[in-house]
């Protein structure tokens, strides 16, 4: 039986970010193909953490700069290694490729970190976005150290393609891996008349998730609430800090209401999600959710860049706040157009998220790409000088703070 192993940035999870839905839904694909799972952080864990063991995954826990992971994975001999994020990559890549070979890379690129910084730097200094900084140089490096980089969205994939002319072989398209909404489901949604008040929600540790609350009120939330006088305003996310929680109004009709349990289950309670993100990249799994639990929304051209179709949004796309506003409390107040965009929500994750759509494909791919991995390497050659330069600088770099921490022991 194949081998997978996981280097997770963090222990998964799935109830306080996208990005722990993500790596859990990649974990459950290989699982049920039938590859062992081996998920290796260095991380520490949280009473929030998924529990990976309990479906029949191996939990191992490792340490930056430390020559016993060469042993581990020496031992293990995983057939595909799939790295969270980058930066994993670029601690651990030149040990699998010491010990291991002949195992496939796989970069899970969560969402392009350069286009979220870029953008970020852009807004900060209201100017025009700038992609070409050290965080590009480096994401960009371990895409071509890698054998396959999984990319969330088709709007970063055609930036990867055009703009870096990175090699269409190295990249997949795989987005959220989410059943459709079916008939039953739909049945059991609240109606229009069964719910009420806005909503917002998102991982406080994420940026953007703090700016667009800092939007919502300071610009978008007083219109909105002479609007719809009787409507409430309630904000939830993972990991607020106190500058957050400083927002709370209640005589405001502004709520902060911190961790939701269940975020679905939280989202089909309210009328109408809105989130003025300003800048970020990738799917934002709030939508995921909100389209899951049959909430309409209204976000901005960021947020909805990487599932909307020609425009069709489950809602309403609009950047001026005052616009966002008037949008946000038409969608409230008009039962036809609330449903009308709740279908589209249905419409748009058959599209974008059906996992029926993407996990074969998927699957057959990696099958095909282990088989032809000589050929797809050799056909790299840019990223095999850049895994001869990243091995000797990050191998040297490492066993130096290795032996300093050993003599401070």
């Amino acid at each position: 039986m194949k081998t997978v192993l996981f280097i997770g940035l963090v222990w998964p999870e799935p109830q306080s970010s996208a990005a722990g839905t993500r790596i859990v839904q990649l974990v459950q694909l290989f699982r049920c193909a039938g590859y062992e799972i081996c998920f290796a952080s260095a991380a520490s864990k949280s009473s929030f953490s998924y529990p990976l063991s309990q479906e029949g995954v191996q939990e191992v826990q490792i340490q930056l700069n430390d020559s016993r992971f060469d042993t581990f994975v020496a031992t293990l001999q995983p057939h595909i290694v799939v790295f969270d994020r980058f930066v994993t990559e670029e601690q651990y890549g030149w040990r699998i490729r010491e010990q291991c070979p002949a195992a496939c890379t796989v970069l899970d690129t969560e969402d392009l970190h350069f286009l979220r910084r870029s953008r970020q730097e852009a807004f900060k200094k209201d100017a025009a976005i700038n992609y070409y900084n050290d965080v590009t140089i480096r994401e960009i490096a371990a895409i071509l150290r890698c054998d396959l980089s999984l990319i969330i969205s088709r709007q970063e994939m055609e930036l990867l393609l055009t703009k870096f002319r990175i090699p269409a072989d190295l990249l997949y398209y795989l987005p959220f891996l989410e059943a459709t909404v079916d008939e039953t489901k739909q049945n059991n949604w609240r109606d229009f008349e069964q719910r009420k008040h806005f909503m917002f929600i998102g991982n406080f540790l994420h940026e953007p998730n703090w700016h667009s609350v800092r939007v919502l009120k300071a610009s978008i939330w007083p219109k909105l609430r002479k609007q719809v006088p009787d409507a409430e305003l309630h904000v939830y996310g993972a990991y607020p800090t106190e500058k957050v929680y400083q927002l709370h109004r209640p005589q405001e009709k502004f709520f902060i209401k911190g961790r939701a349990e269940d975020a679905r289950k939280t989202l089909e309670a309210y009328r109408v999600l809105i989130a003025p993100i300003p800048f970020g990249a990738g799917v934002k799994g709030k939508f995921i959710d909100a389209m899951q639990a049959g909430t309409p929304s209204v976000t901005t051209t960021v947020g909805a860049e990487a599932m909307s179709i020609d425009g069709t949004w489950n809602g309403f796309i609009e950047d001026d706040p005052d616009n966002f506003a008037d949008k946000a409390a038409e969608l409230y107040q008009h039962s036809k157009i609330w449903y009308q965009a709740q279908e589209k929500g249905v419409a748009i994750l058959r599209a974008t998220s059906d996992k029926q759509l993407f996990a074969t494909p998927f699957l057959g791919y990696i099958s095909e790409l282990i088989e032809m991995l000589a050929t797809h390497r050799q056909q790299n050659f840019v990223g095999q000088i850049l895994q001869n330069q990243q091995h000797n600088a990050s191998k040297y770099m490492s066993l130096w703070i290795e032996a300093k921490n050993s003599n401070l022991g």
